[in-house]
């Protein structure tokens, strides 16, 4: 008995499920990514676009819009005598801040990656200056380096170790330091509990590897604890960098960035700047904005680049 196999069937194009089938699969991710790209379109992206759009415009004090302005904001801008001071601060005090927040972030997350005696406290204790208002804290230290009434002031000259009370947030030369040290100090919660995170995420059965291989300490760090850090790191290391170059709070709770722009940033001089011209203030705006963007992607550049190398 011979069994013969079925006539192939014409293959044609294929037919679209009907649209009861269509409606019966939903309407696809749209509904749940709509809130998010809503809230990016009304946060992000609308105050972007009045931000340049006001920079080419004229606007009184009061906030009314005289006409159009062009380029002359610009051009204001890159007349005013500050603005080569400003960047040149604003570059010192991100690389300081961020240098000295990663350094000794690094330091105390690996310290509470060990066991110790009230650990659990250390910890806690860590978060306060994380929880507590960052501007709050500026005013703090401004109050305790004050002149007259300062709590630094008063026992440094009751020790003998000054002369006299001095103005440290008046002098550009000791007011800079300060504000470092503060900024070091409310971005530090952050950025160990960051590294630590990427610590406790590393098998303790590579450290247990490496010591049966004869490595030494010096050669475990360097060689698997620094590499299988690197994303937590990285992480720390970017928010860093767009958050102090950024930073408000801090200088304008402190100094407010006087005597005139001596200890401003940029963000802090776009604030100075509002309250003289409006269209200048939103043309530094865009220039800290375009800054922030071209940071960000030459350090995405720089280390997409060294994980090709090392792929």
């Amino acid at each position: 008995m011979t069994v013969r196999a079925p006539a192939p069937q014409a293959v044609g194009p294929r037919r679209r499920a009907p649209a009861r089938a269509r409606r019966r699969r939903g309407p696809g991710p749209l509904p749940w990514i709509a809130p998010a790209l809503l809230l990016i379109a009304l946060v992000v992206l609308w105050p972007v676009y009045e931000m340049v759009r006001t920079s080419f415009l004229r606007v009184s004090t009061s906030g009314f819009v005289r006409g159009p302005a062009g380029l002359d904001k610009y051009r204001k801008l890159l007349g005013e005598a500050d603005l080569g001071r400003v960047l040149l601060s604003t570059v010192l005090w991100t690389v300081a801040v961020v240098a000295l927040t990663m350094v000794l972030s690094l330091g105390l997350a690996q310290l509470f990656d060990q066991r110790f005696p009230g650990r659990r406290f250390a910890r806690w204790a860590l978060i306060a200056p994380w929880a507590a208002s960052v501007l709050m804290t500026a005013i703090g230290f401004r109050w305790m380096l004050d002149r007259t009434a300062g709590v630094l002031n008063t026992a440094m000259t009751d020790l003998g170790l000054v002369d006299g009370p001095r103005d440290w947030l008046g002098d550009p030369a000791t007011a800079w330091p300060w504000m470092v040290a503060v900024a070091v100090f409310v971005s530090l919660p952050f950025t160990t509990y960051t590294l630590l995170a990427g610590l406790q995420t590393i098998p303790g059965e590579l450290y247990e590897a490496a010591r049966v291989d004869g490595a030494s300490r010096w050669q475990t760090y360097r060689r698997l604890t620094l590499p299988l850090l690197r994303p937590a790191f990285l992480v720390g290391l970017v928010i860093n960098l767009i958050n102090v170059f950024n930073s408000f709070p801090v200088i304008w709770g402190m100094t407010q960035g006087g005597p005139s722009s001596d200890t401003a940033t940029t963000t802090v001089f776009v604030y100075q700047l509002k309250s003289s011209d409006i269209g200048e203030s939103a043309a530094m705006s865009v220039v800290n904005f375009a800054l922030v963007v071209v940071m960000v992607l030459a350090f995405l550049k720089v280390t997409g680049r060294a994980r090709g190398e090392e792929s």
